[in-house]
C-alpha cells in the first residue's frame, strides 16, 4: 500500500484572476527544487494542461466531472499522483461556479472529492480593505471546505501589498502565503480562447522561467508545501496489472504548432489497445511517415497556421488521396479543419486537404462551446458500445463552423446537447473518416480509443 502525494488545489474567487499563471510558476518553482511535481487541471482543458506539463516535465492529467463519475476522478488522480512529491491541481472559474445549482461540478467538490486543502488566488486590482469580506464569505459559504491560504495577485507595489497583508490578518485567520506583483514578467500571451498553447509559444521555456522567478521570490514555498502535506493520508491499493494486446498497428499522430489538443489518457488507450502511435509535422513533413493504419488529428489552432499548412502541398494531397481510398482517420476540431476544403479567417482563404466536402469560416463570437452530449446514429461507423448506442459527454469551443457543405453528407452523431457541425449534427462521416467539433476523452461512458483501432484493425483485416 501506498499514499497519494501532498496535494493542494489552486482556485480562484472568478475567472481571469491570474490563476493559471500563478499556478504556472508555482509549479515551475517547485520542479526548479528539485522536486517532482504532478500538475491536474480541472475541467476540459488543453492549453492550461500544455503551460503546467511544460512547467513540470510531466504530462497533466483532466479531472472532470462531465466525462469521469467522481470514483473514476479519486482513481486517476491517485494513480498519476504515485511517485510525485506533492500534487497541483489547478480548478477552472471560480471556487465555487459550475453548471449545477448545488455546486456538483465546482472546484470546490473536487477539493472535496480529493481532500485537498485550498489556496485562493484573489486578484487584488482595486481592492484593499474589500479582501477581508471575499475571504470571510468564501469561508462562510462552505465551512467544511478547507481554505488553507490565499495568495494576493495582481498587487501594484509594496504599500498595496501592506494594506492588503494587515487586513487579511486582522478580519481573518487566513494565511497569505504570498503577494504577486503586477509586471510584464507574469504574462503569457493571449488569444480568442485563451492563453497560446505552449506547443506554440516560441518562447514558452523563457516566460516559464520568467514565471517560476517572480512566484518563487514572491510566495512561500516552504510554507505553502507544509499545507500541501497536511491533507490527510488514504490508502492506495496497488493497480491491477491489465493483459495487453500486441502492437500490431501504427497510427500517425498530427504533433506540432496547429495540433497539439490531445489528452495523455486518450494517447495511453490507444497504446493499451495495441496501437504505435508515431508523430508527424502537418507543416513540415513532405509525406506521412510510411507504413500506417490510421491518422489521428486532433485539435489545435490550424488558423493561426494556415499559410504554412497551405504550403505543405504534398502532405495534404497524400492524405486526401490515402482519406479517399479508405484510411482511416479520426479528427477533432482543428483537425475536421485540416481536412476541410479551406480555412477563411481574416478575409484569407487558404487550401487545405479537401477531404471533406465544405469550408471551416472563422467567426469572432464562439460557434459552439461548453460541455455537449452526442447519441450514436445509424451511420457511426466504428463499433458500438454494448449497450449503446448511449449518450456520450464531450466537450466543445470552436470559433469557426464549416459553411458550403456539398452533396447529401452522413453524420455519426446526433447532437442531444451542444451546436455541433449542422441541424444538432456531429461527425461527418467520408468514406473511413470521422471528423467532428466535439473532444472526446477515452474514459467513463465514452471508451473512444480502443473502439477507433478495433476499426482501424477490421479495416485493415478487409472487414468493413
Amino acid at each position: 500500500m501506498t499514499r497519494p502525494a501532498p496535494r493542494l488545489l489552486i482556485s480562484a474567487a472568478h475567472k481571469s484572476s491570474g490563476k493559471t499563471t500563478v499556478t504556472v510558476g508555482l509549479a515551475a518553482a517547485l520542479t526548479a527544487r528539485g522536486l517532482a511535481v504532478q500538475p491536474f487541471k480541472k475541467g476540459p482543458d488543453y492549453i492550461d494542461p500544455l503551460w503546467l506539463g511544460a512547467a513540470t516535465g510531466r504530462a497533466c492529467r483532466n479531472l472532470d466531472f462531465h466525462t469521469q463519475p467522481p470514483h473514476l476522478i479519486r482513481a486517476t488522480f491517485e494513480r498519476v499522483s504515485r511517485g510525485a512529491d506533492i500534487s497541483l491541481i489547478e480548478g477552472n472559474k471560480g471556487l465555487y461556479d459550475g453548471v449545477d445549482l448545488e455546486g456538483a461540478n465546482s472546484s470546490a467538490m473536487l477539493a472535496q472529492w480529493l481532500e485537498a486543502p485550498v489556496v485562493l488566488v484573489v486578484d487584488c486590482q482595486g481592492m484593499t480593505r474589500g479582501v477581508a469580506p471575499l475571504l470571510i464569505g468564501y469561508q462562510a459559504f462552505d465551512p467544511t471546505l478547507n481554505i488553507a491560504g490565499v495568495i494576493l495577485n495582481k498587487v501594484s507595489g509594496p504599500r498595496h501589498e501592506k494594506k492588503l497583508r494587515d487586513v487579511v490578518a486582522h478580519y481573518t485567520r487566513i494565511p497569505v502565503l504570498g503577494a504577486v506583483h503586477r509586471g510584464p514578467d507574469m504574462e503569457i500571451m493571449e488569444r480568442h480562447l485563451g492563453l497560446v498553447p505552449a506547443n506554440e509559444a516560441e518562447q514558452a521555456a523563457a516566460a516559464i522561467a520568467r514565471l517560476a522567478a517572480c512566484v518563487g521570490r514572491q510566495v512561500d514555498l516552504d510554507a505553502l508545501l507544509e499545507l500541501a502535506r497536511q491533507a490527510p493520508a488514504t490508502d492506495v491499493f496497488p493497480m491491477r496489472a491489465e493483459a495487453r494486446p500486441a502492437t500490431d498497428l501504427r497510427i500517425g499522430i498530427a504533433r506540432d504548432a496547429a495540433f497539439g489538443f490531445y489528452y495523455p489518457d486518450d494517447l495511453e488507450a490507444l497504446s493499451a489497445a495495441g496501437a504505435e502511435l508515431v508523430p508527424f509535422d502537418t507543416l513540415r513533413d513532405p509525406s506521412l511517415p510510411p507504413g500506417l493504419d490510421g491518422l489521428f488529428i486532433g485539435g489545435g489552432f490550424p488558423e493561426t497556421q494556415a499559410a504554412a499548412l497551405e504550403a505543405n502541398a504534398s502532405l495534404r494531397a497524400e492524405i486526401r488521396e490515402k482519406g479517399l481510398a479508405g484510411l482511416p482517420i479520426y479528427a477533432e476540431c482543428g483537425g475536421l479543419m485540416y481536412l476541410s476544403r479551406s480555412i477563411i479567417w481574416k478575409g484569407e482563404r487558404h487550401d487545405m486537404v479537401g477531404l471533406l466536402p465544405g469550408d471551416a469560416v472563422m467567426h469572432k463570437a464562439p460557434q459552439g462551446r461548453g460541455y455537449v452530449r452526442l447519441r450514436e446514429s445509424a451511420d457511426f461507423p466504428w463499433p458500438r458500445l454494448e449497450d449503446g448506442p448511449g449518450v456520450m459527454p464531450a466537450h466543445e469551443f470552436h470559433h469557426s463552423r464549416l459553411e458550403n457543405i456539398e452533396g447529401l453528407p452522413r453524420f455519426a452523431y446526433q447532437v442531444v446537447r451542444g451546436a455541433g457541425i449542422a441541424e444538432k449534427q456531429d461527425g461527418l462521416i467520408v468514406a473511413n473518416t470521422l471528423a467532428t467539433y466535439a473532444h472526446m476523452r477515452s474514459v467513463g461512458a465514452n471508451p473512444w480509443a480502443p473502439r477507433f483501432v478495433a476499426f482501424i484493425r477490421s479495416i485493415k483485416a478487409g472487414q468493413p
